[in-house]
């Protein structure tokens, strides 16, 4: 009886390694982790295997999750099309089977991560810089593609992370050329969280008001409506004629309002991730029509391309819109163009995934980005650098409607990105 408990104990170990072990498919196309030749839980077609990307994402408490859970469902939603159109290389993507939730936080997200880690090819989404970083090892000795929620500069630097969009500190620099353009703004003040995120912009806000001469300040907050005080009476107190936000929505509300009701008159303009539509039925709302401003990395869910028409598509019937739908979205195509090539050269492993990311010159994002975008052969100097500004608007669909189109700002066309934005703030 101990030789046969021995004996089903290594079966037993040896199958749960098998993950790990490349195999060569039908097809002649090279797998290790997370590929299957059995067909994926919600199949379109049985006879086609299964590719698992896992996702962690901010879904139930954090300060992101009213982005991240339309996010995620326009993943689920991408992943499916290109099932529905034949899937790649002889296999269909699974995006459902391996969803976690990081609350936000970067213990979780790297608990999280070890659950699934030895089930997935790559990561549909890491959701969050501070929470990405703490994987960050893992991804890179492991060979482990992951397309990021997030915008830092730092994603730039690392093979692994498959980013798109202008990051935090590039969208800062066009948003101070916007505004001395457009309000000739002479101050600017930086409220923002500490960490890869919020200092990334920060960043970029004082490499550009040096640039332009303007006067430069900053102001590390919490999250949490309730610990925005000092933040509201710095910008009571000192004035500035901008003040450039990287919060979650939460603190914008806050801030924006309070701020404008001890009689701030400046003009405020958020990050990417600081806007949700629901502010509009919040107390601030007035304050957010007459003072606020949205940067973002590419235009909204309204706009007419081919991407973002079948953005619409394949989400009919979503009536609580939201940016996060179109952000999900355009940040799937290179992982996308990356398993396409990977199977083109048969090779589906980690590391053939990672060799196909680094060989990519282009993506196609189906015009929701300009051409020549997704240039990760070309490393930081490939990084798009485009930006639009929206404003608040009730007659929005996603609350939004556009003030300036994609641009580049002369300070940002300038800038050379040699390292991550935020160790230099």
């Amino acid at each position: 009886m101990r030789k046969l408990l021995v004996i089903a104990l290594v079966a037993a170990s040896l199958t749960a390694c098998r993950g790990g072990e490349t195999t060569t498919d039908a097809g002649g196309i090279k797998t290790d982790v997370g590929v299957t030749k059995e067909p994926c839980p919600q199949a379109i077609d049985q006879a086609k295997g299964c590719i698992y990307l896992g996702i962690i994402s901010d879904l139930t408490e954090g300060p992101f999750k009213a982005l991240a859970v339309p996010i995620t469902e326009a993943q689920k939603a991408f992943w499916k099309r290109v099932n529905e159109a034949g899937g790649i290389g002889g296999y269909e993507i699974d995006v459902t089977k391996f969803v976690k939730d990081n609350k936000y936080n970067p213990q979780t997200h790297k608990e999280v991560w070890d659950q699934i880690k030895g089930q997935v090819l790559a990561l549909a989404q890491t959701l969050g810089s501070p929470t990405t970083a703490a994987i960050m090892s893992d991804l890179k000795s492991g060979n482990v593609v992951a397309v990021p929620a997030s915008w830092t500069s730092q994603w730039a630097f690392d093979d692994v992370i498959i980013e798109s969009g202008a990051n935090y500190c590039i969208e800062s620099m066009n948003s101070l050329d916007y505004a001395v353009e457009k309000y000739k703004s002479k101050s600017v003040l930086a409220v923002h969280y500490a960490g890869d995120y919020g200092d990334d912009a920060a960043a970029g806000v004082k490499f550009a008001a040096e640039k332009l001469g303007l006067t430069f300040s900053h102001l590390k907050t919490d999250a949490g409506a309730d610990k925005q005080a000092g933040a509201i009476a710095e910008i009571v107190g000192k004035k500035p004629d901008l003040v450039i936000l990287t919060t979650g929505p939460t603190e914008t509300a806050t801030i924006v309002g309070q701020a404008a009701a001890r009689g701030y008159t400046g003009r405020f303009i958020g990050t990417s991730p600081t806007w949700n539509p629901a502010l509009l039925q919040s107390a601030a709302a007035p304050a957010l029509l007459a003072l606020y401003e949205q940067s973002a990395p590419w235009n909204s869910w309204t706009t007419n391309t081919p991407g973002h028409e079948a953005l619409r598509k394949a989400l009919t019937g979503v009536t609580a819109l939201s940016e996060g739908y179109t952000a999900g979205w355009v940040w799937s195509y290179p992982l996308k163009a990356a398993l396409q090539k990977a199977t083109a050269n048969k090779d589906l492993t980690r590391a053939g995934l990672l060799a196909a990311v680094k060989s990519l010159d282009s993506v196609d994002y189906e015009g929701m980005l300009p051409t020549g975008a997704g240039n990760f052969k070309a490393g930081a100097t490939g990084q798009v650098k485009v930006t639009a500004i929206y404003k608040p608007d009730k007659a929005g669909v996603t609350g939004v409607s556009l003030v300036k189109d994609l641009f580049v700002g002369p300070t940002a066309q300038a800038y050379t990105l040699d390292s991550a934005c935020f160790n230099k703030l």
